[in-house]
């Protein structure tokens, strides 16, 4: 028989380990119902997206077989919808994975110089190689934003302090800094008009033939998704990394690549989205928490989500006419990003100090 202070002792585990796995239970309950009703309303938008335009396509003309309207229909507004889908998924889950890489809740790949870096690569090779195609302008924009997130990797690993507001400040200015060179060559060069249209996001040129490439970004996602637990391993640091017997490095570059393929294929297909992968992650942290392997997915959902209302009111804000979604979205992005610092600040005032 046991004894009284080993009866105690198991009696006070199961008390404790109880509440812990009900809980933990509870959290996944709730993650998928916010996954289902998630995915169901960003297929109740991606329906309404495809009838709302100046040219007439309801479901009565689909159904009755107007050729014009399914023409229309397959050619444009599908083709637009799954672009809108595509790149709100994408852009979301690279913020995230940018944010386990530098360790702070405020950056992403708008937000550090990765898309600066991506609109220079297109901009060099519209005026090195004028006759590229779209996947070989795709590629050299890869090269620039790999090298632009390890800029900025590089900076904050060698900053005196790791404070949170400090490290975006840093990827503002460097960003800033791309930014500018890009446009000096720009106007050199008179391309201001094409480097605004892949600075600002828009999904007006969208058809079938010109969007396809942004199935490579659904495959980022989803490696991204299945490599969630390595990147909040390294996300603890490196020395917490290699005492797991996991390579530190290899997964950084991992993270890297996926996320200046990301940009790099979303500036190049649609424009900058910018915002998105910031404000998106640290909406799902607040409200689901810090498990990364339920926050990619939904992640990924309320990124499309987003973007497709922007879509819808940019086509019905000024209608007939038609607004950037980036500019809807910088104007909502920097609104929730200047509450979300707001709101860590207080949080850090009302510490108590050592």
């Amino acid at each position: 028989m046991a004894s009284p202070a080993v009866a105690s002792a198991r009696g006070l585990t199961t008390t404790r380990t109880r509440p812990v796995a009900s809980k933990t239970a509870s959290g996944d309950t709730r993650t998928r119902l916010a996954v289902l009703w998630g995915t169901v309303g960003v297929l109740v938008l991606g329906a309404a997206s495809m009838f709302i335009g100046v040219t007439d396509v309801s479901l009565p003309a689909l159904l009755r077989g107007d050729t014009a309207a399914w023409e229309i229909f397959w050619v444009s507004r599908l083709p637009r919808t799954v672009a809108v889908v595509l790149a709100g998924m994408a852009v979301a889950v690279a913020g995230l994975i940018m944010q386990l890489m530098a360790r702070n809740k405020f950056v992403e790949p708008s937000v550090v110089g990765t898309v600066e870096s991506a609109t220079m690569g297109i901009l060099v090779a519209t005026v090195a190689f004028p006759a590229a195609s779209l996947f070989a302008k795709m590629g050299i924009a890869s090269v620039f934003a790999l090298l632009g997130t390890w800029l900025f990797l590089t900076v904050i690993n060698r900053l005196p302090t790791r404070n949170t507001l400090l490290v975006p400040l840093v990827g503002i200015m460097l960003g800033g800094v791309i930014a500018s060179v890009t446009t000096f060559f720009a106007y050199q060069f008179d391309l201001l008009q094409t480097l605004n249209t892949w600075m600002i996001g828009d999904f007006s040129g969208v058809i079938r033939g010109r969007y396809e490439l942004l199935w490579i970004v659904a495959i980022m996602t989803a490696i991204g998704y299945f490599a969630a637990d390595r990147f909040t391993v390294a996300g603890m640091g490196a020395d917490f990394t290699t005492n797991l017997g996991l390579n530190y490095k290899s997964i950084m570059r991992v993270g890297m690549i996926i996320v200046a393929l990301i940009s790099a294929i979303v500036v190049t297909t649609v424009g900058a989205l910018p915002f998105l992968g910031l404000v998106v992650p640290n909406l799902v942290s607040l409200f689901f928490g810090d498990n990364l392997r339920r926050a990619v997915p939904l992640t990924a959902i309320f990124g499309a989500g987003i973007v497709l209302i922007c879509d819808i009111l940019s086509r019905t804000i000024r209608f007939p006419y038609e607004v950037p979604v980036g500019m809807i979205m910088s104007v909502v992005g920097a609104i929730l990003f200047l509450l979300l610092l707001l709101r860590t600040q207080r949080k850090e005032a009302s510490r108590p100090r050592a």
